[in-house]
């Protein structure tokens, strides 16, 4: 799949942009709202060393760069042990929509993350609440592991915290660190429940499953996982009144003409989204004014090409011989 990135209008009207940044700085800047290493949640891993490289930059120099984004414009935080980098408005600017493979490319993302922090500092931009939700809930689950630990700390004595390290522990403090542990377990459960149900509140579970069998049992492809998730995002981020009619509508005209591929449909989708055709009746009602229109042309008649010879010629073959 295509990977890219894009890159609003609104970018060169920020204050920020048009009268802080050196045309080094807008370069640079733009080069980490694209550079290929950025992901769908605007926290990646990247060295300074792979950014000079991109950019024809001395290591210097993009240090100097980061220490400027970081501490004078304000617009990133990078953390130089897991070499990780937040970028602050990548919410504002690129999560708009939600829908299930979004929402699963999220969560995906977010599980490889490092440094926590970085979450919290990108969701405090994210105007979308549930979007916004999904990354509360991992810098909240990383608060309740650290309040576990502290907790599990003031367990030991300062005797035993200095003790024989071969010492056993008392039953009675094992089964407490057992109870945390189970709780601490619930606890995660529960928080995963929620991030699942997160990836389910924009979208009819019917509708995608209608949509998943009909693409099955047609023939496009059982084992095409990534084909479907980017078919079911137009439930989600299209214009269409109708989104899973219209769908519906598009597979069976890729059936009927033998083009089972994502393509083909993202092609119909398209030129109806182009045409303002937002419900089946529309587009019916469309493509029938198109077939009347055909049947009311002219029909043009063919002509033989060449000379026309007069029907009442007689050619006499024995004309100028002389008998």
């Amino acid at each position: 799949m295509a990977k890219y990135r894009m890159v609003r209008t609104e970018f060169w009207k920020n204050p920020i942009v048009s009268e802080e940044m050196t045309p080094e700085d807008k370069y640079f800047y733009l080069y980490l709202l694209t550079n290929p290493q950025t992901t769908q949640i605007g926290i990646y891993r990247i060295t300074k060393k792979q950014m000079a490289f991109d950019l024809g930059y001395s290591i210097e120099s993009v240090a100097s760069l980061m220490e400027r984004f970081t501490r004078q414009h304000k617009l990133i935080r990078y953390n130089p042990q897991t070499r990780e980098l937040a970028i602050k408005n990548w919410g504002k600017d690129n999560l708009h929509k939600g829908g299930k493979p979004v929402m699963d490319c999220i969560l995906s993302e977010l599980k490889e993350v490092e440094d926590h922090s970085l979450i919290q500092y990108v969701s405090e931009s994210i105007d979308k609440r549930d979007i916004s939700s999904l990354y509360e809930s991992f810098y909240q689950q990383k608060e309740m592991n650290q309040e576990d630990q502290d907790e599990s700390d003031t367990d030991f004595t300062e005797s035993e915290k200095f003790d024989d390290p071969f010492s056993r522990r008392n039953p009675i403090g094992g089964q407490k660190e057992k109870q945390k542990e189970n709780e601490k377990e619930k606890q995660q459960k529960t928080l995963y429940t929620d991030i699942e149900n997160l990836l389910h509140t924009n979208q009819s579970q019917e509708d995608v499953k209608e949509i998943i069998e009909f693409w099955d049992t047609n023939g496009f492809g059982l084992a095409n996982i990534n084909a479907k998730e980017q078919l079911l995002a137009w439930l989600e981020d299209s214009r269409f009144l109708q989104p899973k009619a219209v769908i519906l509508k598009a597979m069976n005209i890729a059936c009927a003409n033998n083009k089972r591929r994502l393509n083909y449909i993202v092609g119909i989708l398209r030129n109806w989204e182009n045409e303002s055709l937002l419900t089946v009746e529309e587009i019916d009602s469309f493509h029938e004014g198109q077939k009347s229109l055909t049947k009311k042309l002219p029909t043009t008649e063919s002509f033989p090409s060449g000379r026309a010879i007069p029907g009442e010629f007689k050619l006499d073959l024995t004309a100028g011989e002389e008998s």
